[in-house]
Parts: structure tokens; sequence; C-alpha cells
């Protein structure tokens, strides 16, 4: 379905691409700069917005190309960039919010190492796919399809007002390519991703003096924490599939048996039939202590990214390019979700890892390698090509 016969022109076309990148790696380090002070933390709607527009004067400035604008009232608007014309449409998403609140971590270079906060998830691989799209333009190769770019604004605290329309956009594409990060060391694209939920575990038990009535009271930390030992041996690392207890909170004083406890709980799984059965234990939890009330809130956030066969063929034509580029490409299933999540449930072709190289995502050492962006920008424009 995707890539063909390769012929001498086409090698020609890759290095030609190749060779234009590279020449141009300082001004595609000095736009990820400029985006990486915007700095965008997800629930600074402010902020997120001002990064935004920052975002469409990149696009008219190297792809002279306009925008829509999403508006939304909690989170960071979104936009969508289309380039191009033709009946097939092929899909590109990436998110412009970060975990890191403005100030937390600096723009710094040392070495081949330029870090800050973003600078690897997303911002990195979101320039990269502009230049890919703007290589292909200056050099004046034949694009015979519409790209739609989709960025959003919150995939950080889990897309939940982008999920639609990504899917909207992903049912009317033959494929999407995630510009999220290659996996860290090995630059290895993903092929498939664990699918994520998040659960609330809240328990009431009944409040009393530790000292004088401790007989009377009913320990809701005591429950909470039976509940979490259950949870945690819920683990199955044969299966794919890990809960964690994340945080734990409850009591008001040392001297008084505790009335309340809360904990959230990070769900992962590899397969839909594995995320509906742990679902369903989760939410079914019981108590176990007598007198305790126990509510349990939440379900899958993102469902598993399972590898088809179109994603297997993705990847081949990557790695077809890749090799002819000099590079060696592999594929990898990853524990973290990403909003390619989303397009591969709907059965939609998805290759996912097409951004940055670099290591520390989510971490104060987030950090890109610089002498890779050329070339994995070349990968991503090389497969616009050729899909």
């Amino acid at each position: 379905m995707f890539g063909g016969g390769i012929d001498l022109s086409q090698v020609m076309v890759e290095q030609s691409v190749f060779s234009y990148l590279k020449e141009h790696e300082q001004e595609m380090l000095e736009d990820l700069v400029g985006f990486v002070k915007k700095e965008s933390p997800s629930y600074s709607k402010e902020l997120v917005d001002q990064c935004g527009i920052y975002l469409t004067q990149l696009f008219q400035k190297r792809l002279g190309v306009g925008y829509e604008i999403i508006e939304e009232k909690e989170v960071g608007n979104h936009l969508k960039f289309t380039i191009g014309e033709g009946e097939k449409q092929l899909l590109i998403i990436g998110h412009f919010d970060t975990v890191w609140e403005k100030g937390r971590l600096s723009l710094r270079t040392e070495g081949n190492k330029l870090y800050g906060p973003g600078i690897l998830d997303m911002k990195g691989g979101i320039v990269q796919s502009i230049w890919a799209i703007k290589a292909i333009q200056e050099l004046g190769l034949a694009l015979d399809k519409r790209i739609v770019f989709f960025c959003n604004s919150d995939e950080e605290i889990g897309s939940i007002s982008s999920k639609k329309y990504i899917e909207e956009e992903a049912q009317k594409s033959e494929a999407v390519l995630v510009a999220e990060p290659a996996v860290a060391g090995s630059g290895a694209l993903k092929t498939s991703r664990k699918g994520a939920g998040i659960f609330t575990v809240k328990v009431w038990g009944r409040a009393a003096h530790a000292g004088n009535h401790h007989k009377e009271g009913i320990n809701a930390i005591e429950e909470l924490a039976r509940q979490v030992i259950f949870l945690q041996g819920l683990t199955d690392y044969e299966k794919g599939t890990t809960v964690n207890v994340g945080t734990f909170t409850g009591g008001s004083g040392t001297n008084v048996v505790p009335e309340y406890a809360e904990a959230h709980v990070d769900l992962r799984v590899s397969t839909e039939e594995e995320a509906e059965r742990m679902t369903d234990i989760i939410l079914n939890l019981t108590p176990i202590l007598k007198g305790i009330k126990l509510e349990v809130t939440g379900g899958m956030n993102r469902p598993p990214m399972v590898k088809s066969k179109q994603t297997e063929e993705l990847f081949e034509c990557a790695q077809s390019i890749a090799a002819k580029l000099g590079m060696k490409l592999e594929e990898a299933a990853v524990g973290g979700g990403s909003d390619g999540n989303f397009t591969a449930a709907i059965g939609v072709p998805t290759l996912d890892g097409l951004g940055a190289c670099g290591k520390g995502i989510h971490a104060e050492h987030e950090h890109i390698q610089i002498d890779a962006l050329s070339e994995r920008s070349s990968l991503f424009a090389n497969l616009l090509l050729q899909i």
C-alpha cells in the first residue's frame, strides 16, 4: 500500500532533500529555540495561546499557509493547517503544550544537546515536520496530496477537548504521522503503544479520637492501604499490564482516626480485551473493612495502539528511506500513550515517533540531539513523498 519500487531518481530526491535540510539546519534550530521560549504549560491557557500565535507565524513564514483556530474556553486553542491539494489526505498530529511550569527549566546548549521545556516532547518534532514540507516546496517536488497538520494544546492532560477533532481528521486520511519523539537511545519509531487508564479511589470511614475512642473509628487510610496492595498486585508484566498508585492522601491529624482517604491510579494495558478486563476489576472494587464506603471513578483515557499490517507497511517504507540516507531505523512498542492511540484505534494506519531524537521526556534533563534534526526531518519529508 505504501512505498513501492525504488529507482535512481527517487534516491536522488532523498539525497537532495537531506542536503537542503542540512544546509538550513541552523535556521531550523533558530525556529525551535523561538518555539521553546514560548513556554506553554497545559494548564495555562494564556501561555499556550501565546505559543499558538508563534506557531501560526512560523507556518506562515516557512510555508506561507493560513490556519484555522478551534477556540476553547478551558484549554488552549487548537490549530489546523492545510497544505497542498489532492483527493488523498495525510494527517500530521503534534501537540504544543508541555508538562513544565513557566520558568521550571532553562533553555541551554551543551555540546550536541539542546535543553529546554518541551523541546523533545514535542516542539522539536513539530519544527522538523514544518521544515520537511518546506524542503519539498523549495525543491519543487510533486506532493500530489493534501496535508492536514493538526496541532493541539491539551495532549499532556489527556487531549480532553482535541480528541474528537483528531479522530474526525483521521477518518478523512489514508495515514497518520505522529511527530512525537523517537525512542530514546535507539531513535526507533513507535508502531504500538499501551493504552492508558486513570482512576480515582475514594474511601470514607468514621472519624474518632485516636486515644479516647479508637475502637469507635473506622480507619479510611487502612482501607485504602489494603486496596492499594490489591491494585498493585494486579500488575502482570507478561501481559504488559501495569498498575501504579501514584498519589495517596488522607487523614487530618495523628490523633484522629482518619475519616477520608483518596488515591489516584494509572493503568497501562496492551490490548482492548485487557483494558476491558482491568477496567471492570478496578471500577468494581468492594470494601474490605466493615463500615467503609468506597467509590471508584475513571476509565480508559487512551485505547491501546495496536500495530496493524498497514502500520507495518508504513514502517517498512520509512525504514527503506532511512537506509538510503545511511540511517538504521528500528521499530518499538512503548508504554507511553499519544494521540496516535486514538487514530490507530479507529483503524487508520498510524506511524508514531517521527519527531526529534533525544532523551528526558517529562524529566529535568529533557533535550534533543542537534545533529539529528536535519536527518529526521529528511526522513519525514521523503515519507510524505512516498506514501
